[in-house]
């Protein structure tokens, strides 16, 4: 018997230290601990949103087919970003390294502040929308029920993100 894999999409982004290398170190780290990458964006140099006074991101999707559940994925996503030396000091602050899960498959999570999925500010972002509409346009928000596109093309979220 043959278990089920999911698609999860995932957001990396880096603003601190060699960016290129930690968002590829992680992508080798995604595809080691949770699974192969079927789709990869371009990358993206993304203007910092919430706290804007900082450098810019390098900003990447993947879609990635894993074995894991949510909450493993999420576990796996902390440990990758802890192994390339992230720590937590600033909410939306600089990082070397952030893992988002994005989308899991069609389910709807609600752990509370440790998971939420869809991610529920993705709609409200758009460094999270336009390198996932170049990998998933049409994937339907399963809460929204509207497409990557027609939610980027709604977006009101003007900051720089421009594909280097």
């Amino acid at each position: 018997m043959e278990l089920d894999s999911e698609i999860v999409y995932l957001l990396l982004g880096s603003n601190l230290g060699d960016r290129n290398t930690l968002i590829n170190d992680a992508l080798g780290g995604i595809e080691r601990y949770i699974g192969p990458i079927s789709q990869k964006s371009s990358i993206y140099e993304t203007a910092a949103w919430g706290n804007e006074d900082q450098p810019v991101f390098l900003n990447i999707a993947v879609a990635v087919k894993t074995m894991l559940s949510p909450l493993e994925v999420l576990e796996k996503a902390l440990e990758i970003e802890a192994e390339l030396g992230r720590v937590r000091l600033q909410k939306w602050g600089s990082r070397l390294i952030d893992i988002d899960v994005i989308f899991y498959g069609d389910r709807i999570v609600d752990m509370g502040e440790k998971l939420q999925i869809p991610h529920p500010q993705m709609q409200h972002r758009k460094f999270v929308l336009e390198p996932l509409a170049e990998i998933a346009p049409k994937y339907i928000h399963p809460v929204l029920k509207l497409s990557v596109s027609e939610i980027l093309e709604r977006l009101s979220d003007n900051l720089s993100v421009s594909k280097i």
